[in-house]
């Protein structure tokens, strides 16, 4: 009796206590999905001569335990490092120009004691916290800040888009302009920002009942393209803080002529891409969700069995490793960015709402963590992680079900990729240290 009580109390609160902020819900959420996710790689393997369904559960739980360590270290210190954070990300991107590894005409990996790493993944991280660091001390409202924001970005993107990373440059860009929302940029400017996209979208793919206005051979107009063209001028000459003008009766801006030249310029260079730049695959993955019956068994195989086994799973599914079309192979890639199909096809429409359902909560968290923090720097990582999860799901969702282009962006903690899931609890993780060392609050 007198030994037991010589011994130090040990009160179980001492080891909880260095996490006692963080959101549990958030960190417990990702893990369920990360979870469930190795259930619906193992469904789609069973018949496979390989399966390595495993890994995706065992990345999870070491990117669970570096989310943990993560959440101890103080968000703060990571503003210090930002631009050492920075050099890194374009130096890892350019090892990969040079020294990379290739599969699939692309050479985005580097192979690291017999495994193959993704640097492009991990430099989501690198931008988000480069990213909050400079919005952090000067916000987005005025065009100078934004002009530092694109330039600063404008290196890692284009190494990501010579890889080429089609997929990786579109996340980028989405967080991006999800930062610079946050930070008070006006939505004028946004939208002016993906207007040259849009244009060349709208110019090079021929869309119907729409056809092209050819004045020469190289150049031609859409007429869906001139329209968006004149909206945008509308849109400059509103927003944009530049001299205005009149010739005679008509009002104009610099900003408004600006703008319409500038999507014009997007628009031609999107035709002379489509032409001279893009290779087929990525020419057809952009155009065959508007009719992928059109090549049903080359570059719309993917979407029409896709859509085939969402379809087969009607209200209910078929039941864990029961779907016919998951189990006879029929979707290519189903393990990767294709893996919400067999969630559909297994566990029905209800399933689907049910992932949905908890990938919203899982956003509601994130943006939470945002709301609550206790200074710019950790809402602006909040929101950038929220807006890469929010965009990833959003892409991939919708091209299982063709309502998006086949962009091969893998759905968050679902999806089969070491690299992708690190990154995503690693993100994660960043958040969570953002709701530890916040203020004392109460949850609701």
């Amino acid at each position: 009796m007198l030994l037991k009580s010589s011994l130090p109390k040990i009160r179980w609160q001492s080891w909880v206590k260095p996490w006692q902020q963080v959101d549990w819900i958030l960190f417990c959420l990702p893990v369920a999905v990360s979870m469930f996710g190795g259930l619906m790689i193992l469904s789609t393997e069973l018949k496979q001569p390989v399966t390595d369904w495993w890994w995706h559960w065992l990345v999870a739980i070491i990117g669970s335990i570096i989310a943990l360590l993560l959440a101890r270290y103080h968000y703060e210190n990571l503003m210090r490092f930002h631009w050492i954070t920075y050099a890194l990300t374009n130096f890892s991107l350019m090892i990969v120009m040079i020294a990379g590894t290739s599969a699939k005409g692309a050479q985005r990996w580097i192979s690291i004691f017999g495994f193959n790493v993704q640097p492009s993944e991990f430099a989501k991280i690198g931008m988000i916290i480069t990213l909050a660091a400079l919005l952090h001390r000067r916000t987005a409202s005025s065009l100078e800040s934004v002009f530092r924001v694109l330039a600063i970005t404008a290196i890692p993107w284009g190494l990501i888009f010579l890889q080429p990373d089609l997929a990786t440059s579109l996340v980028f860009g989405a967080i991006v302009l999800g930062m610079l929302f946050w930070a008070n940029a006006n939505p004028g400017w946004l939208i002016l920002l993906i207007s040259p996209v849009v244009s060349a979208i709208l110019f090079s793919i021929p869309w119907p009942l729409s056809e092209p206005i050819k004045l020469l051979k190289e150049l031609s107009f859409s007429p869906l393209g001139l329209a968006w063209a004149g909206a945008m001028g509308i849109v400059g000459w509103q927003t944009l803080p530049w001299r205005r003008f009149y010739i005679g009766a008509l009002p104009l801006s610099s900003g408004a002529i600006a703008s319409w030249a500038l999507n014009m310029l997007g628009g031609e260079l999107g035709v002379f891409a489509w032409n001279h730049v893009l290779k087929e695959y990525q020419k057809d993955r952009l155009s065959v969700f508007i009719n992928p019956e059109h090549d049903p068994l080359g570059a719309g195989y993917h979407l029409i069995q896709s859509r085939i086994a969402i379809g087969a799973g009607e209200v209910w599914g078929w039941g864990l490793f029961k779907g016919p079309m998951t189990q006879l192979n029929f979707v290519p890639e189903q393990h990767t960015d294709f893996i919400f199909s067999a969630v559909g096809e297994e566990f029905g429409f209800v399933g689907c709402l049910i992932v949905l359902f908890v990938f919203c909560l899982i956003c509601f968290r994130l943006l939470h963590v945002a709301q609550t923090a206790k200074d710019n720097f950790g809402s602006l990582l909040a929101i950038g992680v929220l807006s890469m999860i929010v965009f990833q799901l959003i892409v991939n969702v919708g091209m299982t079900v063709g309502l998006a282009p086949v962009a091969g962006i893998p759905l968050p903690w679902m999806s089969y990729g070491r690299s992708a899931m690190l990154t995503n609890f690693i993100s994660l993780g960043i958040v969570e240290s953002v709701a530890n060392f916040r203020q004392r609050q109460k949850y609701y």
